[in-house]
């Protein structure tokens, strides 16, 4: 259960957006419109989008009222949100609360009440052209199988303890049966009176999804060489089954394509040893979880095949990209086409963000030297290859084993003389900062000095690191590097195996 505190300070993005209470019920349609044709979200209405003031809403109960009838009057066809309260103090210090509308992603099209579609892309309510509005029209179609009843599938089919915990994870109480029934359409009574229990169901949590979809598992091939040769010079070395539920696949796939990633260590900028991986970590996990995610599970005469080349790894995926999701658009637009899938994921952190993992993916190839992933078609199936990370190492500098231990005399020794350098450089660097904050008429404090400073002594320096040294709490930490990002300090790489680089 996410505080008061956590939602006045959370990021804005794929499902989740802050609206003041002053907003026009015809502009609140909008973003619901836009999350239901997506992914679905939340809206926290009482807290200024703009200033984080906690507005609250027991002072407007008239306009409180109009915008609870948004998803009946402004909304078309009508929308199911859920609303509810949270009680809080407002920024007056009175008790107050809040209202927060649970939106789920609809499998139909909804538009305002001018005939409007629109879709949740990041942070934004995107208005729809007519051609990609009538894409999204046949895709709603496509994402609606998870829905559909398996036939034959019994409640005797699904395992009732993996039900049970992921109720735990998501905050439900009741009982593992009660859940199936009430939520995501799960398990529903037909007009016999008898019991559906869906595809999204059975490949989330059957006993043996493969009893009734048999090609929905993962495949991992590996090749000698750079190509995929067959008969007798067939050149295959690996060739592994990953079956089960959906999350056991994810699991036992990333797992053992770990096993499979090279890793090389040699001597950085700084003077700091940097292991680089044939694949980013993130790379191979959110590639794996996309093609897990968003494979077009009606399509069943094909498995996922990921397949390693000495140079690239391809993803083939049986389905097409969905809905408005192109080659061109693809980092900065993003549409599920089981978003029930989508969300279980999520719950179990594979999922980081809607709509940004493939931007990440691609910013994790070039900060390593590699090129963004490429696409293309054949027939049904989508085949996605990721390029091998290029290494850039110059061998006479450093020469480290697999296991990091054995270093030439020569780097030790360009180690040691480089810790002189390094203090005269942090001190001609800070004082270019500082003229550079002057002539702009800016201003850089002892805080963000000193923030600076650690950077360059140490670019691989984690946030909690930052907030120790210089003795201030993590979120001051983040506020100065957000107030000098773009300005004096950029992040090269990932949250987590990135650094941090200075802007002169």
């Amino acid at each position: 259960m996410m505080t008061i505190e956590e939602i006045r300070t959370g990021k804005e993005g794929q499902t989740f957006d802050l609206k003041s209470i002053q907003i026009d019920p015809k502009a609140l349609a909008i973003p619901i419109v836009a999350m239901a044709n997506a992914d679905g979200g939340m809206l926290a209405i009482g807290i200024s989008d703009k200033t984080r003031k906690i507005e609250g809403v027991n002072q407007h109960t008239a306009k409180l009222n109009e915008l609870l009838r948004v998803p009946f009057d402004f909304c078309n066809p009508t929308i199911p949100v859920t609303c509810r309260y949270m009680e809080c103090t407002n920024d007056e210090g009175n008790p107050d609360r809040i209202l927060l509308m649970d939106i789920p992603a609809s499998q139909f099209l909804h538009t305002n009440q001018a005939d409007e579609a629109y879709i949740r892309v990041g942070d934004k309510s995107r208005k729809l052209t007519f051609e990609e509005r009538m894409q999204l029209m046949y895709d709603k179609g496509e994402r609606s199988y998870e829905d559909t009843a398996v036939y034959g599938a019994t409640i005797d089919d699904i395992n009732m303890d993996a039900v049970a915990e992921y109720a735990k994870l998501v905050g439900y109480s009741r009982s593992p049966l009660e859940y199936l029934r009430e939520n995501n359409g799960f398990v529903k009574t037909n007009k016999k009176g008898e019991e559906d229990v869906s595809v999204a169901c059975i490949l989330l949590f059957g006993k043996n999804p493969q009893n009734f979809f048999p090609r929905s598992r993962t495949r991992f091939i590996r090749y000698e060489g750079v190509d995929e040769k067959v008969g007798a010079e067939m050149n295959v070395i690996k060739d592994v089954i990953f079956e089960g539920t959906i999350l056991n696949q994810v699991k036992k796939t990333i797992e053992f394509i770990e096993t499979q990633v090279r890793e090389h260590t040699f001597l950085g900028q700084h003077a700091q040893f940097v292991t680089k991986r044939d694949y980013p970590e993130f790379v191979i996990q959110e590639m794996t979880v996309n093609a897990c995610c968003h494979r077009a599970y009606n399509i069943k005469g094909t498995e996922i095949q990921i397949k390693m080349f000495d140079d690239r790894l391809v993803f083939e995926s049986p389905g097409k990209l969905p809905g408005q999701v192109k080659p061109n658009n693809i980092r900065h637009t993003h549409f599920s086409r089981n978003p029930k899938i989508a969300a279980f994921l999520k719950a179990y952190h594979f999922v980081k963000e809607f709509g940004e993992g493939f931007d990440r993916i691609c910013r994790e190839q070039e900060a390593n030297g590699a090129n963004a992933p490429s696409f293309r078609t054949d027939e049904f199936i989508l085949k996605i290859t990721v390029p091998k990370v290029t290494e850039n190492v110059n061998v006479n500098v450093a020469k480290v084993n697999g296991n990091g231990q054995k270093v030439d005399e020569k780097v030790n020794e360009k180690v040691n003389g480089n810790d002189v350098k390094v203090n005269a450089n942090r001190h001609g660097l800070i004082e270019k900062l500082i003229e550079k904050a002057i002539s702009n008429h800016d201003k850089l404090t002892e805080n963000r000095i000193t923030i600076l400073e650690l950077m360059i002594d140490n670019p691989y320096i984690s946030v909690v690191e930052l907030a120790k040294a210089v003795g201030i709490s993590v979120n001051s930490i983040m506020r100065n590097i957000d107030y000098m990002r773009g300005k004096y300090l950029r992040r090269v790489g990932p949250d987590k195996g990135g650094f941090w680089e200075i802007i002169e």
